[in-house]
């Protein structure tokens, strides 16, 4: 699967998730480390991958509006530690293809998984 992982993420998770098959950019890689949330939106529109990201303005119609995208999965996880965002997320790619997070908001915890179709959010 195609990811993009949000600023937040050590490049461990990266490795982590490459040692799974996943072919993995870090937006430090691509001179987003700084960007603000609607810059890596449109960075994973344009590049074409899954956006992996623990930021809440995801989800924020008012702060971010999404409509077509390859997918968001923000993940809810605490403590935001490499190990417990890869004990969340790992098991969870294994289960889907990437095509089914096309215009999904995948908001993930270790009780719940919630998808919002965000075509729907216009």
């Amino acid at each position: 699967m195609k990811i993009f992982l949000d600023q937040m993420f050590r490049a461990e998770f990266a490795e982590k998730l490459r040692a799974e098959g996943h072919d993995v950019l870090r937006a430090c890689e691509l001179g987003q480390a700084s960007a603000d949330d609607a810059a890596i939106l449109l960075k994973v529109i344009e590049i074409q991958r899954v956006l992996i990201t623990l930021d809440e303005h995801f989800g924020n119609w008012a702060v971010l509006p999404m409509t077509k995208h390859p997918g968001v999965i923000r993940l809810k996880i605490h403590p935001a530690t490499t190990s417990e965002a890869a004990k969340l997320l790992i098991p969870f790619l294994a289960k889907h293809d990437s095509d089914e997070f096309q215009n999904h908001l995948i908001i993930l915890s270790r009780s719940t998984e919630r998808w919002i179709n965000t075509t729907n959010n216009i």
